[in-house]
């Protein structure tokens, strides 16, 4: 085979070293490239206004193939300079002819055309398409993400939607819905307790085993004459009138029920702290009951001096402000804790639903017995099998009244409800948590938007290195085929390929 048939096969990485070890450009090739850059940067300085040099200038940094094209182009520009001995007077000219012939003393072009091959080939056009894949990842993160806020959005808005639902309020004016929705608190207590009378059958049950006839008194008490007042319940009667203390919701931004500026409930206590206008036994001292020897009661009167005014019985008691009770039916005033129904008062609605549970777990109990006695020889079992009046199916349809009237006392509507009107502070954190939900929920829509306009941006920016990177490989393409043409001329033109270029 003719010599000039055999390829040279030169790898990218090797490229500046085989150019070294044949011996065509010197080892220290930097100091003569740093002075050629620095003539460069001064004949930058005066250049004729032209197109061509415009766009050649606006480029990459100057080489050796720039500087040939800068001539070539300078030709035109002086070409009134140019002597009938061939040469040019311009000093522009003079100066990159000055550059050309520095680049070619030694081959210092080959070198640094070498030199910016194998960088863009290790450095440049990897890094260009590193960061191009890096934004195309951060691209797909920020629609995952802005995806992915979908469910805490759906989430929020389904929480907020079930409060809502829960107080039975639209969230347009909380202050006014808030007392609108109140006044369907006594249909819930209502409601819950549609079916106390069944449950009389397990309290009869419960105070037979238990010995106590009077066990679980305020649930005898509804079972017999409903959820009435509080004032009923102790005083066994109904009141006359009833004041309940007047509602008031704290919520802040100056929301606050009407009528109560000063911000304090008026229990409406009487100064003896009592909670009704008339004037009780408890109150009134009559004194020490005691008999004298004439069997006359003595009232504790003295005997007054004979100048004493004299006491006219026959006042009419109403002069004196004093109420005095009726009998029967009547009544005083409920007021405070008293005028609000068994379910509604604090106090008493918890002694209800203790009593409930106390109730619940008995029937349990006794069902569990009922179930457990034939197989067992526990003595207990033995004794409670004498109280039969009730077999499991009857326990269980009980207890499952019970239950009801637990699940329906308890349900979020009435706990929230219930808390809303006790307490004054209650009102202004359900506010706080529905702005909290409604805030919560502009937020990650917030960042959706941002997710979204952020994904566009590096999108556009994945766009412009698209010219870039075409740009660096097209330059580094020139670059390899002159490179190869060089050194095919050096090898009697045998072919030259360099491995490991651009693809």
């Amino acid at each position: 085979m003719n010599e000039s048939e055999i390829p040279i096969d030169i790898h990218t990485l090797k490229l500046q070293d085989w150019l070294i070890s044949r011996r065509i450009v010197p080892k220290n090739v930097q100091a003569p490239i740093k002075d050629i850059h620095a003539k460069i940067s001064n004949a930058l300085q005066d250049m004729p206004a032209n197109d061509q040099l415009i766009k050649l200038l606006s480029g990459s940094n100057i080489n050796y193939l720039h500087v040939k094209e800068i001539i070539e182009i300078l030709k035109q520009t002086e070409k009134d300079t140019k002597s009938v001995f061939g040469t040019y007077g311009s000093q522009r000219m003079k100066d990159w002819q000055e550059v050309s012939r520095l680049y070619e003393k030694n081959a210092t072009y080959l070198a640094e055309t070498a030199q910016i091959y194998v960088r863009n080939v290790n450095y440049e056009i990897p890094g260009v398409r590193k960061q191009m894949t890096k934004l195309e990842q951060q691209t797909d993160e920020c629609l995952k993400r802005a995806h992915d806020l979908q469910k805490p959005e759906a989430q929020l808005l389904a929480e907020h939607a079930a409060l809502l639902e829960q107080l039975g309020v639209k969230g347009d004016n909380l202050h006014a819905e808030f007392i609108e929705v109140l006044a369907g608190l006594p249909e819930l207590y209502k409601k819950s307790l549609q079916d106390i009378g069944r449950v009389q059958a397990g309290i009869d049950l419960y105070a037979e085993v238990s010995g106590q006839s009077q066990c679980l008194p305020i649930l005898r008490h509804l079972v017999e004459h409903g959820n009435t007042t509080v004032y009923q319940y102790i005083h066994k009667e109904a009141p006359l009138a009833i004041e309940e203390p007047e509602l008031r919701l704290n919520l802040s931004g100056g929301s606050s029920s009407k009528g109560s500026e000063n911000n304090e409930i008026d229990f409406g206590t009487d100064d003896n702290g009592g909670t009704s206008s008339t004037v009780s036994a408890e109150i009134i001292d009559f004194g020490d009951l005691q008999e004298n020897d004439g069997g006359n009661i003595d009232w504790g009167i003295e005997s007054a001096p004979t100048d004493a005014v004299e006491i006219n019985f026959d006042i009419p008691v109403e002069e004196y402000g004093i109420v005095v009770e009726g009998t029967g039916m009547d009544g005083g005033t409920a007021k405070g804790d008293q005028a609000y129904t068994l379910l509604d008062s604090p106090s008493y609605r918890d002694r209800f639903l203790d009593e409930t549970y106390e109730l619940e777990a008995f029937l349990r109990m006794r069902l569990y017995e009922l179930n457990h006695l034939e197989s067992s020889s526990n003595i207990m079992f033995s004794l409670m099998d004498n109280i039969a009046t009730h077999d499991s199916e009857s326990i269980g349809k009980i207890l499952a009244d019970v239950e009801r009237i637990i699940q329906q006392s308890s349900d979020e509507q009435t706990r929230h409800l219930f808390q809303l009107k006790h307490s004054p502070k209650y009102a202004d954190l359900l506010a706080s948590k529905l702005q909290q939900m409604t805030k919560a929920v502009d937020k990650v829509r917030q960042t959706q938007e941002l997710m979204k306009k952020r994904a566009v941006e590096l999108r556009e920016q994945r766009q412009q290195l698209n010219p870039v990177l075409d740009e660096l490989i097209a330059q580094t393409r020139t670059l390899q085929e002159y490179i190869e043409k060089d050194i095919s001329k050096r090898y009697k033109n045998r072919v030259v390929n360099l491995i490991g270029g651009v693809n």
